[in-house]
């Protein structure tokens, strides 16, 4: 978007794909793929492919101070890919699928997927078109207040390819846990990538089939 949006330093409600409530806060940035709120706590970084309405606030809110912004200066333009470069290694809060979010460090950004290291799940490939919003934290804060000891920033022991499409190949035979385990025939060994289908055997040893586009993450607990 070239020109300045009209509801720019607005307090709007979003509605994105996944999420039954919207989000709320005052639109501070918006760029070709993805824009930046405030809700007077925290910046939520947006990516615009699972925008389905944006629109005035229909509640009443209070005005508060914006402080800077923790990557982009004002007058510089913002991307999805340029975020996340900026985010690796800032403590952050990413939200995927269903109702929870996942608190880490970006760590790789590939070509179209990213990796992140979270205390829970550990290494967590996820793909860039299922990034719902990130959420960078005080660069003082760290997950659930673990020192460096008991949570080091380690390097990811998967092999990565360019690709979301590759990766998955190269997990073939692996055990594997796919959209954080929301659902249980989503986990189990990855026993072929065929085009466009993915093929598990669950816990019962039965083969399930699923859509490589609605493969939102993977990771090998």
């Amino acid at each position: 978007m070239k020109n300045r949006h009209p509801l720019l330093d607005r307090q709007v409600e979003l509605e994105i794909s996944g999420k039954v409530t919207p989000l709320r806060g005052r639109l501070i940035e918006c760029g070709q793929d993805i824009l930046v709120l405030h809700n007077g706590v925290q910046f939520l970084y947006v990516p615009l492919i699972h925008l389905q309405q944006l629109r005035v606030s229909t509640q009443e809110t209070t005005s508060f101070e914006i402080p800077e912004m923790p990557f982009e200066p004002f007058n510089d333009p913002i991307s999805y890919r340029k975020i996340l470069m900026n985010a690796k290694g800032m403590f952050s809060e990413i939200y995927i699928t269903g109702n929870q979010s996942i608190h880490g460090y970006v760590t790789t950004v590939m070509n179209d997927f990213f990796v992140f290291y979270s205390p829970v799940y550990h290494t967590v490939i996820i793909s860039l078109h299922h990034l719902k919003y990130l959420i960078p934290y005080n660069p003082n804060l760290t997950p659930y207040t673990l020192t460096s000891e008991q949570f080091p920033l380690k390097p990811s022991p998967i092999t990565l390819a360019r690709t979301f499409d590759q990766q998955l190949r190269k997990l073939i035979g692996e055990f594997v846990v796919l959209d954080l385990g929301e659902n249980p025939n989503k986990t189990g060994v990855l026993k072929n990538v065929d085009q466009s289908m993915i093929e598990l055997a669950t816990a019962s040893g039965n083969a399930v089939y699923l859509h490589f586009d609605h493969v939102k993450t993977v990771h090998v607990p």
